[in-house]
């Protein structure tokens, strides 16, 4: 079986524990998925699980011929996921939160928050120019960009404005918190990346913690 899951972000809250304190963690709801195609060295090279999850909001034009059969099971989002030695997964096969329990680490990716076109300050927490001695509009202002005549240049990668956010990030070491699968609802640890509702993919940490 596959160590991961898809799952969607719902929100942040806190829950307490026996001794009073109480600990900020992110509900995730978590599956179910279905194990949509099994990929095998032979055929295609490496071993991986793709997963579906969701339903779609709008069905699509009837697939005709050998996809009709391949697409009998329409969901609104896919992921692989790699599938080590000694694992297995069967087409059809349902995958729930039950996978996790409580005291687990999770490593949890998901898409961050956009927030467009931003300056260098917001965007890579730069000081800004000096306050006083004339400089009236270089308060934000990144600063020299570039060098002399060699390289005479400017190196790829530079932090600059630029868009903000809306970029894939992955948060390691999360520690599960409650597992209900009646529910389909995971609590974890931390903060979460990714606006309410977004796609999440959880997925059993293999690193620890330091």
């Amino acid at each position: 079986m596959t160590e991961g899951i898809i799952g969607k972000k719902l929100g942040m809250t806190q829950v307490f524990g026996e001794d009073g304190s109480n600990r900020a963690v992110t509900a995730i709801e978590a599956g179910p998925c279905t194990v949509v195609q099994v990929k095998s060295v032979d055929k295609d090279g490496y071993r991986s699980v793709q997963l579906g999850f969701g339903e779609v909001k709008k069905a699509g034009p009837k697939p005709k011929g050998k996809a009709k059969e391949k697409e009998a099971v329409k969901f609104r989002y896919r992921r692989e996921l790699r599938l080590d030695e000694g694992q297995a997964a069967e087409p059809g096969q349902k995958i729930d939160v039950s996978l996790f329990k409580a005291g687990d680490l999770v490593d949890i990716t998901g898409t961050s928050k956009g927030k467009g076109f931003a300056g260098g300050v917001k965007r890579y927490h730069f000081r800004g120019g000096p306050k006083t001695h004339g400089q009236s509009d270089r308060h934000r202002a990144p600063g020299s960009i570039g060098s002399n005549t060699n390289p005479g240049r400017v190196f790829k990668g530079l932090r600059m404005a630029g868009h903000m956010g809306a970029q894939r990030v992955t948060v390691s070491n999360l520690e599960v918190v409650s597992a209900d699968p009646a529910r389909n609802l995971l609590l974890v640890q931390g903060a979460v990346p990714g606006m309410t509702n977004g796609l999440v993919l959880i997925r059993k940490s293999k690193r620890g913690k330091k």
